[in-house]
């Protein structure tokens, strides 16, 4: 330097460090100084240059800011030349050294070169630039010194170069102005996206320290703070995150690799694949063996690796944020060498206290720059992991579009989207931690380097401890993981039970069955709670080794490096700085078995995915599709199919051609490969040999409707453009005119999934219409005539498909079992076992007498059986004849040729009764049915939407949650024993203080090292009693916290439970299912576990705030000024986040589902959308749907980062403010307590962040509560019991009945449903009930068990009045067989008699009169059958007698029974029939009769009509008066 600086020195202690006014020398000055920034751009610019010449954003117009920053430029390159041109005027009179030329030349330079960047930016769209702030901020920096110094100069009244002066104070004008230009925003570039985008998202324009600070995320965060957000409020998604960009580049990285193993794979395979091909050309039978190595030969390919495109694709941009992390590690161990410094200089006398200042503010500069860039690697790693979700999900969507059917059935679809959800969302939680496994060993390695030079070797002994740590906590996280499998299977089998108490809670009600019940899901539930007890136990271990994990380590070090040698003294610095040191390796020490297990299961997932991404694909090349002048539409020569290459053909020596604008029918038996031909043809089976070609565009109609959740018109549609005249004449010929009136929201209504609100012909004529809107040139039909009607069948046919119909001239392949239109269609084909049996016309078919004949022969008679069952569904769904005209008649199924003939005689007579459209009794009554049901509805309906609103409201509470849910919880777990768990984490902190106040103390005995000597004894016994306690308060109050919870979550799940069975009927029939089952599920769950993990975190959290702040404010009393202001932004920036971030959550998950059910909906009907060659549109269709999930997800994200570096900001005033404090009082503390003040104050910051997090995540949660509360409150019905009002126990012993001006009506505001009833059944009557629909009749069983509470008047049973006694003393007396028979999973014990009452004889002789004696004693289980759920496992009949079973067990005086419509087959209904004659010949019964003959024998028959009695007599003079009941027996023709 002497060279450069002449005579002037570079460096003079005495004039820098140890003066109160510090300055340094003008050489340095000019040089290093001037220097700093010249060489930071010179580094940067080429690797920006190159950035910027790669991607280009289109480029921004000149803007008035541009034309100054330019100019601006310019200018400082003239004044640094003014410097460089004056040297060398100066040059002539005096020696001048170099320095004054080179520093001008190198800065001028400069100059240039930031203002070419400038417009080099403008022109590449940069808005705003951070590579210049950077520079225009060190400039700045560096030339605060010189300004300084110049001034006290000149005031010292030294001779100054008056020209040097001002061209610096220019300099230094136009630098600063140049930093304030650099912070405001160029406008965006022409033709950019952010233009046209309704609602961009800031961050594309926003600047860079907008970007550096998430400052552009304010104004979300304010929003959500007025009013919660809604959808319409989020950002578009930055194009660069959206699926159009983000999959296809995966993709073509996947593509790539895979083509690569290929090439490989063939260079292995060569010879191998040679020869087998040489052996299928010349049709030449190879060898077995030869095929099993040529297999054997293949299996050891390299397989494509999906993780290496993975890395291709997302690894750069990653990369990025990994040297952030880096950055950031090194920075972090900064802070404790400036502790160091200023724990030194605080024992230092008569030092100058600048030193101090500057090293406070040193730690916050430090503190900031590392908020900032470890803000910075979080935002690239979560984005990455977003876009890995996007390209994920993208990816296997595509996949599934394509895949085989063998593919298909290798993975469910339940598997396929667990890949989308589960194993997608692995990958997006991995790369938030990715970067630990490289960062996690080098702060463990540097930590371990700073404390080695602080303490010695001792050092290895806290590390001991730390070491051993890991497996403990180890196996707990082991024995926690069984515990929670265990526990999830009981929550599912609690689930499960509670899904059929609600599904059956009608008839438990009716049986008086709640209680035993309530008793399993009791039992279940204290083996659940058992198993999170243990859990809760285990956990508290391990809070208890993570809160003393430190403590120890530090105990042991210390008390080592203290005894080792007699020399080693404990002092402040070294005490404190490792205490700093050994915190900072808490945190990787304790990541790295969690980034590892995540690892592991990221690797399986990775495996599951390429497994599924590796599957192969249709061949599209199966069907030739191109154009070429034949007139054969459809042709197959010579083709052999199977669905799996493995598997044996199901379709061989098929040669098929179908001329253009012809109908051929597809017959066979069931099983023969109908819809395996129609598969070919679509070209979803394996080609094994042969050509298919179709010309021109595909309709299909698959076997099993499938329909999409979307409108009913977007159900037809299809995609196609709407055209009104089309639509409607489609929807006349599929006979879809009349359904539309029936749906609430006509052609707009919305179908749920699988087309849930649809009934199966329904459906099926949807899917028709689909293909007839579709307008293609060939049309596959399979089977679409099974679902429907036979009328509706006819119609169909004859207006859609069949000669005269809507697609005559278009080639049809229809496969059918309905022999009545075969006549008139062109071509049948008959296929056998796979085969083309024959071919030809109706008339030529039957001449050969071939199977075709065979088949005709054998179905006829099924078709007749067939037609009835449909003509039966028919009359019922139209209700034309009150009572089913048929069911007497198919009593004769007798198999005598006479009966069958004059059977087939009066079918044939119904059906074209039936068949005749134009029919006016049925028209009419088909009319008068939709009037008749639209009175009763409207209430009904008005009243459901205004319930639903209710509920959803309650459940997507807005805003803060009231303080009362928070008391609700704690009244849970014991006011007193919460109380008590604050009291203990309040004492835990106070031991922790203890502990370190005592640390302290420790320390300044150093200054004397004999008393040192004399005490350590003492002081480490102490200092491990402190701690000690400390870890058993801890442990103390995990336990309390654990059995609180426990206690809570059995109260409110006891609450809602008993609520639920008491609740009236009338609930549960307004209220959704899922929504009880909802509460059940989820927000029990979240009050077992999610909550009380939440609690521990929050009062850890809050009490470690709290206690830095006594710590700081008792070693510095000043401190208490800062805080408030500091909790007031604190509150404020706690509020905003919360508010929003909470909204921002329900958003995402929200937005989530329809991603997953989209998917199982697309993958149930691939075969549909690529035969109407939809794919690509499906495609966008999902990446639209995840691209609006990532919508909500982003701004969650961010909202995130925003809440981190501005709560992290107050974080590191409060060490500022801790650390100019110990300065200034200086003299008054010992070093001991300034370090534990800042050191304190150094952890802050990580208790503030995560208390926010708890404090949304509390909020989120505590509504489980106040949910669960909503439905634990619910009015009940009237009590079980009555104790002064209990009935005789023979009650009733006659069976009397009197029913006086008895009115009632469903719910609340709804009409009467019986009006003013008044009879009188003596016991032992059989009294039949019959009457239109809605006239009453259920309701009126529901009465007498006080299903529906009266409105008016009474009904006693044997002189009792029913509504004064208990509910279950009544029901428990009555007998109801209920129309739709109702089993619950268990034994079939359990099913006849959950309460155990009756003895084994009782119940076998139940079942022999029951007519199941037989079934069940040939079960190898006996009565101890297992009964599925619903009974599934058992037929319809089978449970009806079941049921019946139950009756006679009961044996009570009065019998109702509900008779089941159609659904039973008249077999088991005359065993029902027969058996009540027999056995309740002295009851009370009470009939609802659908079948007239079974009434005809009864006492008396009560006719109701519009909720009041029309008729009540005997059925002979019933009949006589010619009233309603005798026009019934006349319609069902017993009159």
């Amino acid at each position: 330097m002497e060279q450069l600086c002449g005579p002037k020195p570079f460096w003079k202690p005495n004039l820098t460090l140890s003066t109160e006014i510090p300055d340094l020398p003008e050489c340095f000055q000019l040089s290093v100084l001037a220097w700093i920034p010249c060489f930071y751009l010179w580094l940067v610019s080429p690797l920006y240059l190159f950035y910027l010449k790669r991607n280009n954003r289109g480029y921004i117009m000149m803007s008035i800011l541009n034309r100054v920053k330019t100019v601006f430029g310019f200018i400082l390159w003239i004044v640094c030349w003014t410097d460089l041109f004056a040297s060398f005027h100066e040059i002539k009179e005096k020696d001048v050294p170099p320095i004054y030329f080179i520093t001008p030349l190198i800065v001028g330079m400069t100059m240039l070169l930031a203002t070419f960047i400038i417009q080099f930016e403008r022109l590449r769209g940069v808005q705003s630039s951070g590579v210049l702030f950077i520079f225009w901020m060190l400039s700045v920096l560096c030339a605060i010194v010189p300004f300084r110094s110049k001034i006290l100069h000149a005031n010292k009244g030294e001779n100054v170069d008056k020209l040097r002066f001002t061209t610096f104070y220019m300099y230094f004008g136009l630098i600063l102005v140049e930093l304030i230009l650099c912070c405001f925003n160029e406008k965006p570039p022409l033709f950019s996206s952010v233009v046209t985008d309704p609602n961009p998202c800031p961050e594309s324009t926003a600047g860079f320290l907008s970007r550096m600070t998430f400052w552009w995320f304010t104004s979300m965060a304010i929003k959500g703070y007025k009013s919660p957000l809604e959808t319409k409020d989020l950002w578009s998604l930055n194009k660069q995150d959206s699926s159009e960009l983000v999959v296809p580049k995966l993709l073509r990285e996947w593509e790539g690799e895979k083509s690569k193993a290929q090439s490989i794979e063939q260079d292995v395979n060569g010879q191998a694949v040679y020869s087998k091909a040489g052996a299928e050309t010349n049709h030449v039978e190879v060898n077995p063996e030869e095929v099993e190595v040529l297999l054997s030969s293949k299996k050891d390919t390299p397989q494509p690796s999906f993780l290496r495109s993975l890395l291709k694709a997302f690894g750069p941009y990653f990369l990025i944020g990994s040297a952030f992390k880096l950055l950031q590690d090194l920075i972090t161990f900064i802070n404790p060498q400036l502790l160091r410094m200023l724990i030194e200089f605080t024992k230092e006398t008569g030092v100058p206290s600048w030193w101090g200042f500057a090293l406070a503010f040193m730690m916050f500069g430090c503190a900031l720059l590392q908020t900032l860039i470890l803000h910075q690697h979080f935002q690239y790693c979560f984005v990455t992991g977003m876009r890995l979700r996007t390209a994920i999900i993208g990816a296997i969507y595509r996949k599934s579009l394509v895949i085989t059917n063998e593919a298909k059935r290798s993975s469910t679809v339940g598997e396929v989207v667990n890949l989308m959800s589960v194993d997608a969302q692995r990958f997006m939680d991995l790369t938030t931690f990715l970067n630990m496994l490289w960062s996690a060993p080098l702060q463990i390695i540097l930590a371990l380097f700073f404390l080695w030079q602080t303490l010695g070797p001792s050092v290895l002994a806290g590390v001991a401890v730390m070491v051993l740590l890991i497996p403990f906590n180890a196996v707990i996280a082991m024995k926690t993981r069984a515990y929670q499998v265990e526990q999830m299977q009981y929550k599912d089998a609690r689930i499960k039970l509670m899904n059929e108490i609600l599904n059956g809670i009608k008839v438990l009600k009716l049986y008086a069955w709640e209680v035993s019940f309530k008793e399993k899901v009791l039992q279940i539930r204290q083996k659940e709670l058992n198993v999170l007890r243990k859990t809760a136990y285990l956990s508290a271990l391990s809070t208890m080794a993570w809160t003393s994990a430190p403590f120890l380590v530090a105990l042991t070090t210390f008390a080592v490096y203290v005894s080792v040698d007699k020399n080693n003294v404990l002092d402040a610095d070294k005490a404190f700085v490792s205490l700093s040191l050994f915190n900072i390796l808490r945190f990787p020490l304790n990541m790295l078995p969690q980034v590892i297990s995540s690892l592991v299961q990221a690797s399986v997932s990775l495996k599951r995915i390429q497994a599924f991404l590796s599957h192969d694909e249709l061949d599209p090349d199966n069907v030739d599709k191109k154009p070429a002048p034949s007139d054969h539409a459809v042709t197959v020569v010579n083709g052999k199919f199977s669905w799996a290459k493995k598997d044996p053909p199901a379709l061989q020596h098929i040669n098929v051609m179908v001329p253009q604008g012809s109908l051929l029918a597809v017959v066979g038996h069931v099983g023969c490969g109908k819809s395996s031909l129609v598969a070919a043809l679509l070209g979803e089976m394996e080609k094994l040999e042969g050509h298919i070609s179709i010309r021109g565009s595909v309709a299909y109609v698959p076997q099993q409707a499938w329909i999409q959740n979307a409108t009913l018109r977007d159900n037809i549609l299809f995609g196609r453009p709407y055209v009104e005249q089309k639509y409607r004449c489609v929807l006349e010929a599929c006979a879809l005119t009349p359904d539309l009136e029936v749906l609430p929201g006509g052609d707009l209504t919305e179908i749920g999934e699988k087309g849930i609100n649809l009934s199966g012909g329904q459906r099926q004529r949807v899917s028709l219409a689909r293909a007839l809107y579709s307008e293609a040139d060939v049309y596959l039909m399979d089977d679409p005539l099974s679902a429907v009607d036979a009328h509706v069948a006819k119609h169909i046919f004859d207006h859609v498909i069949g000669p005269e119909g809507a697609l005559r001239g278009k080639t049809r392949i229809l496969v059918t079992h309905g022999i009545s239109f075969l006549p008139q269609v062109d071509n049948i084909l008959v296929l056998v076992e796979g085969m083309v049996s024959e071919m030809g016309s109706y008339q030529d078919l039957l001449k050969q007498n071939g199977a075709f004949a065979e088949f005709l022969r054998n179905y006829s008679l099924e078709d007749i059986i067939e037609e009835d069952e449909v003509t039966e569904v028919l009359i019922d769904e139209e209700e034309s004849f009150p009572d089913d005209a048929l069911s007497n008649h198919t009593d004769m199924v007798d198999n005598e040729p006479a009966v069958n003939e004059a059977r087939r005689q009066f079918m044939r007579q119904i059906s074209i009764m039936s068949n005749d459209l134009e029919n006016p009794k049925t028209k009419s009554i088909r009319k008068r049915r939709c009037s008749e049901r639209r009175p009763g509805e409207p209430p009904q309906e008005k009243k459901e939407p205004k319930v639903e609103k209710l509920i959803q409201a309650e459940t997507a509470e807005t805003g803060r949650v009231k303080f009362k849910v928070y008391w609700e919880y704690a009244k849970a777990v014991g006011p007193i024993l919460s109380l008590f768990i604050c009291f203990l984490y309040a004492s835990q902190s106070a031991a922790a203080i203890g502990a370190n106040i005592w640390l302290s103390q420790w320390t300044n005995d150093s200054r004397d090292s004999v008393t040192a000597q004399e005490k350590v004894h003492m002081r480490v016994g102490v200092y491990a009693s402190l701690g000690i306690t400390q870890g058993i308060l801890v442990m103390f109050s995990s336990f309390t916290l654990a059995m609180g919870k426990i206690q809570a979550a059995r109260k409110l799940h006891q609450g809602l439970l008993d609520n639920k069975f008491h609740t009236p009927q009338a609930f549960f029939d307004t209220t959704p299912l899922g929504r009880i089952i909802n509460r059940f599920s989820k927000d029990i769950y979240v009050i077992d576990e999610a909550l009380p993990s939440t609690i521990l975190m929050f009062l850890g959290t809050f009490f470690a705030s709290v206690a830095t702040m006594i710590v700081i404010v008792s070693s510095t009393p000043i401190f208490a000024v800062v805080i408030v202001p500091l909790a007031l932004v604190y509150f404020f920036v706690q509020r905003f986040y919360v508010a929003t971030s909470r909204q921002l959550k329900r958003l995402e998950s929200v937005s989530r589902s329809p991603i997953y059910s989209h998917f199982s909906e697309t993958i149930t009907g691939t075969s549909v959308i690529r035969a109407y060659g939809r794919n690509s549109a499906f495609v966008l269709m999902s990446d639209m749907k995840v691209d609006e999930n990532q919508k909500s997800y982003y701004p969650g994200i961010v909202s995130n980062r925003w809440l981190g570096i501005r709560i992290e900001f107050i974080g590191n005033c409060i060490v500022l403010f801790a650390a100019v404090f110990a300065v200034l009082e200086k003299e008054n503390l010992s070093p001991g307590l300034v370090g534990l003040s800042v050191s304190y104050a150094l952890q802050v910051t990580m208790s503030l962040n995560w208390m926010v997090r708890m404090t949304s995540d509390l909020e989120s949660n505590i509504v489980a509560v106040e949910r669960v509360k909503e439905y634990s409150e619910t009015p009940p019905e009237a009590p079980w019991e009555v104790e002064d009002k209990k009935p005789p126990t023979d009650w009733p012993s006659e069976g009397n009945v009197e029913f006086a001006d008895y009115s009632v009506r469903y719910r609340e505001g709804l009409d009467l449903v019986l009006r003013n009833i008044s009879l009188r059944v003596k016991g032992g009557e059989k009294i039949g009930i019959v009457g239109r629909t809605g006239a009453g009749k259920s309701s009126m069983t529901l009465c007498l068990f006080r299903l529906l509470e009266a409105a008016g008047g009474e009904i006693t049973i044997d002189g009792v009045k029913i509504k004064e006694i208990g509910l279950h003393d009544l029901r428990s007396k009555l007998t109801i067989i209920p129309q739709e028979p109702v089993l619950f999973s268990g034994t079939l014990r359990m099913n006849l008699d959950p309460f155990e009452k009756y003895s084994d004889d009782d119940m076998w002789n139940a079942l022999t009169l029951s007519h199941l004696h037989k079934f069940v004693s040939n079960q190898p289980a006996k009565l101890a059958l297992e009964c599925s759920e619903g009974g599934e496992n058992l037929s319809v009949g089978q449970r009806q007698l079941i049921c019946l079973a139950r009756a006679l067990l009961r044996k009570t005086r009065i019998l109702i029974l509900d008779e089941a419509t159609a659904a039973i087959d008249l077999e088991t209904d005359d065993l029902i029939q027969s058996t009540i004659r027999t056995q309740f010949e002295d009851c009370t019964v009470f009939t609802i009769a659908h079948r007239l003959n079974t009434i005809m024998d009864y006492t008396r028959i009560l006719v109701l009509d519009k909720g009041q009695i029309a008729e009540f007599d005997t059925p002979v003079n019933l009949i006589a008066q010619k009233g309603i009941f005798y026009s019934m027996a006349k319609d069902a023709g017993l009159a």
